[in-house]
């Protein structure tokens, strides 16, 4: 479904890039229109985390989550394409030929199986055989003040994809809510493996990815992945900043 090929990659301060645009328009415009309903959504504030964000989430709502995404073909679809290893290994395999080697090779089942079995004989199961898995969730952003402060996600993930889900002309730039990428002002935020949040004064801006349709967002978890989206200046009244976020991590 992404054109992947069409990365634009930036290194520093760690591997970010853009894919525009990121789908055909036919494919886009389909899943806009089976996007879900805002009243499906959860708050930010009402799970105790900081941010003015809605989200509809695998992680943070499964029943809800799962039961809308049955109900609707189209994602239905995108979500066999996105659990699948060949989206997964692909995007890899696309770093990989940016000269983003994150280590992590595809195997088949039955190889794993074996290098599983050699790594509990030898008792090195917990660090023998990393598992990739692939969930996504539906976000958006109020127009009125909604933002995400600076952070690197979480140690668990290894490639962090965001789609935009608003229609050609629905979003306008003034209101900001682009994509921050973050350099912290202050040594004490240089490493931060574990994703300890920040505060906007804490960093300087190195890039702003501005929001457009269409486009796909790709960033690779680091110790210093620090981004963020600072608070949009709109109305009630204007359209939400809608994304889709798809997480490629370690499990098991």
């Amino acid at each position: 479904m992404f054109r992947l090929d069409d990365l634009d990659l930036r290194y520093e301060p760690f591997p970010i890039g853009i894919i525009r645009p990121a789908m055909d328009e036919q494919v886009y415009a389909g899943l806009l229109d089976a996007f879900p309903p805002i009243e499906l959504f959860q708050d930010y504030a009402y799970m105790g985390k900081r941010g003015a964000k809605l989200t509809l989430s695998e992680k943070e709502d499964p029943r809800g989550f799962h039961r809308f995404v049955r109900s609707q073909p189209r994602w239905r679809e995108f979500t066999e394409y996105v659990k699948s290893d060949d989206f997964i290994f692909g995007v890899l395999e696309l770093l990989h030929r940016h000269h983003v080697d994150l280590g992590i090779r595809r195997i088949s089942p039955a190889r794993r199986a074996w290098k599983r079995a050699r790594a509990v004989a030898s008792g090195r199961l917990a660090t023998a055989v990393p598992r990739l898995a692939s969930r996504f969730e539906f976000s958006a952003l109020p127009a009125n003040g909604g933002y995400l402060p600076p952070h690197t996600d979480a140690p668990s993930k290894v490639v962090t994809l965001v789609l935009s889900m608003v229609r050609p002309g629905e979003w306008n730039p003034v209101l900001g809510g682009g994509t921050d990428v973050n350099r912290p002002k202050s040594t004490r935020h240089a490493y931060n493996h574990m994703n300890e949040l920040a505060d906007f004064e804490d960093m300087e801006i190195v890039h702003t990815y501005d929001f457009q349709p269409n486009q796909l967002l790709m960033f690779v978890k680091t110790f210093n992945s620090w981004h963020s989206v600072r608070p949009i200046r709109g109305t009630p009244a204007d359209p939400l900043r809608r994304t889709l976020t798809i997480n490629i991590e370690r499990v098991g």
